[in-house]
């Protein structure tokens, strides 16, 4: 059973920085792309970034690049996100998603997604 765990978000001020890490389990490492998303009330639920966890291969949101960073540690089943510079803006509940099958062109397609983390909340105060 695949099964993720998204946790580390929090309070944050505007400039500060927070580390999420998504761990999975049942999954075979290295086949999955593992994505985190988010969700800010009122707005519906956007790509983040994503990592294939074999090659390691990224892809991030305009909204994001160069503020975030993910990257994953094989041999924990872990995939961080390393937000740094935090806005306002990036308020939302963060969600890490996985699936084995997603190609390059769907990404950011949230239904390409077949396993999915419980949120974490991530609030930025100014």
């Amino acid at each position: 059973e695949v099964q993720l765990q998204a946790f580390g978000g929090g309070p944050v001020q505007t400039g500060g920085s927070l580390r999420l890490s998504c761990a999975a389990s049942g999954v075979t490492f290295g086949d999955y792309v593992i994505g985190w998303f988010r969700q800010a009330p009122g707005k519906e639920r956007e790509v983040v970034s994503c990592i294939h966890t074999g090659p390691g291969s990224t892809s991030y949101a305009l909204s994001v690049k160069g503020r975030f960073t993910i990257s994953k540690d094989s041999a924990k089943r872990t995939v961080y996100l390393q937000m740094n510079s935090l806005k306002p803006e990036d308020t939302a509940v963060y969600y890490c998603a996985a699936d084995p099958s997603v190609i390059h062109s769907n990404l950011a397609n949230q239904i390409a997604y077949g396993y999915w983390g419980q949120g974490t909340q991530v609030t930025v105060s100014s």
